[in-house]
Protein backbone atom coordinates (compact mmCIF):
# COMPACT_ATOMS: atom_id res chain seq x y z
CA UNK A 1 0.00 0.00 0.00
CA UNK A 2 1.32 3.25 -0.68
CA UNK A 3 1.30 6.12 1.62
CA UNK A 4 -0.89 9.38 0.83
CA UNK A 5 2.66 11.07 1.32
CA UNK A 6 3.61 9.08 -1.49
CA UNK A 7 1.41 9.51 -3.67
CA UNK A 8 0.79 13.31 -3.14
CA UNK A 9 4.98 13.46 -3.86
CA UNK A 10 4.11 11.27 -6.98
CA UNK A 11 1.53 12.77 -8.63
CA UNK A 12 2.09 16.60 -8.51
CA UNK A 13 4.47 19.16 -9.57
CA UNK A 14 6.92 19.90 -6.64
CA UNK A 15 6.33 23.52 -5.07
CA UNK A 16 8.36 26.22 -6.67
CA UNK A 17 8.68 24.37 -10.02
CA UNK A 18 6.39 26.68 -11.64
CA UNK A 19 8.44 29.53 -11.61
CA UNK A 20 11.86 27.82 -12.68
CA UNK A 21 9.92 25.91 -15.56
CA UNK A 22 8.89 29.72 -16.49
CA UNK A 23 12.59 30.83 -16.43
CA UNK A 24 13.71 27.63 -18.63
CA UNK A 25 11.25 28.17 -21.03
CA UNK A 26 11.72 31.73 -21.59
CA UNK A 27 15.50 31.07 -22.17
CA UNK A 28 14.35 29.81 -25.41
CA UNK A 29 12.28 32.03 -27.04
CA UNK A 30 9.51 34.80 -25.91
CA UNK A 31 5.91 34.01 -25.05
CA UNK A 32 2.83 34.71 -24.08
CA UNK A 33 1.11 33.32 -20.70
CA UNK A 34 -1.09 31.08 -22.95
CA UNK A 35 1.80 29.81 -24.62
CA UNK A 36 3.69 28.84 -21.66
CA UNK A 37 0.43 27.21 -20.27
CA UNK A 38 -0.25 25.10 -23.42
CA UNK A 39 3.46 24.04 -24.05
CA UNK A 40 3.43 22.75 -20.23
CA UNK A 41 0.42 20.47 -20.79
CA UNK A 42 1.68 19.52 -24.59
CA UNK A 43 5.19 18.47 -22.84
CA UNK A 44 3.72 16.67 -19.95
CA UNK A 45 1.15 14.78 -21.94
CA UNK A 46 -1.91 16.04 -20.38
CA UNK A 47 -0.48 15.27 -16.86
CA UNK A 48 -0.05 18.75 -15.78
CA UNK A 49 -2.23 21.80 -16.44
CA UNK A 50 -1.39 25.15 -14.97
CA UNK A 51 -4.09 27.29 -14.84
CA UNK A 52 -4.19 30.82 -15.64
CA UNK A 53 -5.04 31.41 -11.85
CA UNK A 54 -1.57 30.09 -11.28
CA UNK A 55 0.90 31.33 -14.37
CA UNK A 56 0.01 35.11 -14.67
CA UNK A 57 0.18 36.06 -11.13
CA UNK A 58 3.29 34.16 -11.11
CA UNK A 59 4.21 36.33 -14.56
CA UNK A 60 3.48 39.38 -12.15
CA UNK A 61 6.34 38.60 -9.54
CA UNK A 62 8.40 37.86 -11.97
CA UNK A 63 8.23 40.98 -13.78
CA UNK A 64 8.06 42.97 -10.17
CA UNK A 65 11.45 41.03 -9.16
CA UNK A 66 12.64 42.15 -13.07
CA UNK A 67 13.50 38.86 -13.91
CA UNK A 68 11.20 39.34 -17.03
CA UNK A 69 9.91 41.76 -19.21
CA UNK A 70 6.87 41.90 -21.37
CA UNK A 71 7.29 42.58 -25.04
CA UNK A 72 4.97 45.15 -27.11
CA UNK A 73 2.92 42.13 -28.41
CA UNK A 74 1.75 40.85 -25.41
CA UNK A 75 4.99 38.08 -24.63
CA UNK A 76 7.27 38.12 -21.92
CA UNK A 77 10.92 37.53 -22.29
CA UNK A 78 14.06 37.14 -19.79
CA UNK A 79 16.12 40.29 -18.43
CA UNK A 80 19.58 39.97 -17.87
CA UNK A 81 18.89 39.80 -14.37
CA UNK A 82 16.40 36.45 -15.54
CA UNK A 83 19.27 35.26 -17.60
CA UNK A 84 21.40 34.92 -14.60
CA UNK A 85 19.01 33.36 -12.44
CA UNK A 86 18.22 30.61 -14.86
CA UNK A 87 22.23 30.31 -15.24
CA UNK A 88 22.19 29.57 -11.45
CA UNK A 89 19.26 27.25 -11.40
CA UNK A 90 21.55 25.43 -14.42
CA UNK A 91 24.30 24.75 -12.04
CA UNK A 92 21.82 24.12 -8.87
CA UNK A 93 20.32 21.32 -11.61
CA UNK A 94 23.56 20.10 -12.24
CA UNK A 95 24.22 19.61 -8.26
CA UNK A 96 21.25 17.84 -7.61
CA UNK A 97 21.34 15.83 -10.36
CA UNK A 98 24.84 14.14 -10.08
CA UNK A 99 23.88 13.57 -6.05
CA UNK A 100 20.53 11.87 -7.64
CA UNK A 101 22.55 9.62 -9.91
CA UNK A 102 24.59 8.47 -6.63
CA UNK A 103 21.20 7.67 -4.53
CA UNK A 104 19.61 5.76 -7.42
CA UNK A 105 22.74 3.97 -7.79
CA UNK A 106 22.45 2.97 -3.95
CA UNK A 107 19.25 0.90 -3.94
CA UNK A 108 15.60 1.72 -2.78
CA UNK A 109 16.70 3.48 0.36
CA UNK A 110 19.01 5.59 -1.94
CA UNK A 111 15.50 5.98 -3.95
CA UNK A 112 13.81 7.17 -0.72
CA UNK A 113 16.21 9.69 0.81
CA UNK A 114 16.23 11.05 -3.22
CA UNK A 115 12.57 11.97 -2.94
CA UNK A 116 13.27 13.33 0.58
CA UNK A 117 16.27 14.89 -1.01
CA UNK A 118 14.22 16.52 -3.64
CA UNK A 119 11.30 17.80 -1.53
CA UNK A 120 13.50 19.39 0.98
CA UNK A 121 15.29 21.48 -1.78
CA UNK A 122 12.06 22.38 -3.27
CA UNK A 123 10.78 23.76 0.07
CA UNK A 124 14.18 25.89 0.47
CA UNK A 125 14.20 26.82 -3.57
CA UNK A 126 10.65 28.24 -2.49
CA UNK A 127 11.91 30.07 0.07
CA UNK A 128 14.51 31.71 -1.69
CA UNK A 129 13.01 32.18 -4.58
CA UNK A 130 10.30 34.84 -2.61
CA UNK A 131 13.41 36.28 -0.72
CA UNK A 132 15.43 36.71 -4.14
CA UNK A 133 13.95 39.77 -4.85
CA UNK A 134 14.63 41.14 -1.36
CA UNK A 135 18.41 40.19 -0.94
CA UNK A 136 20.74 43.08 -1.52
CA UNK A 137 23.53 42.88 -4.07
CA UNK A 138 25.91 41.65 -1.03
CA UNK A 139 23.55 38.86 -0.27
CA UNK A 140 22.99 38.07 -3.80
CA UNK A 141 26.72 37.96 -4.15
CA UNK A 142 27.27 35.42 -0.88
CA UNK A 143 24.71 33.04 -2.05
CA UNK A 144 26.07 32.71 -5.83
CA UNK A 145 29.31 32.07 -3.82
CA UNK A 146 28.02 29.81 -1.74
CA UNK A 147 26.85 27.85 -4.81
CA UNK A 148 29.64 27.78 -7.10
CA UNK A 149 31.55 26.47 -4.15
CA UNK A 150 29.39 23.91 -3.12
CA UNK A 151 29.89 23.17 -6.70
CA UNK A 152 33.85 22.97 -6.55
CA UNK A 153 33.02 20.23 -3.45
CA UNK A 154 30.85 17.90 -5.73
CA UNK A 155 33.54 18.45 -9.07
CA UNK A 156 36.59 17.71 -6.54
CA UNK A 157 34.84 14.35 -5.34
CA UNK A 158 34.43 13.57 -9.22
CA UNK A 159 38.11 13.76 -9.72
CA UNK A 160 38.52 11.39 -6.43
CA UNK A 161 36.63 9.01 -6.92
CA UNK A 162 37.17 8.00 -10.56
CA UNK A 163 38.38 4.60 -10.69
CA UNK A 164 36.01 3.37 -8.00
CA UNK A 165 32.97 1.56 -8.06
CA UNK A 166 30.58 4.22 -7.91
CA UNK A 167 31.56 7.17 -10.07
CA UNK A 168 29.70 10.94 -10.11
CA UNK A 169 29.27 11.41 -14.00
Amino acid sequence: MISEWFQRVGSSIPRGFSRYFILELLKKKERTGKEIIDYAVEQSNGIWKPSPGLIYPLLGRLLDEELIKETKDGRYQLTKKGNETAADVDKINDIVRKQLEVLFRLSNVGRFVAIDILEKISAMGSILSSNFAHMTDDETKKYKHFLESELKKIQGKEVQKKGKEIKIE
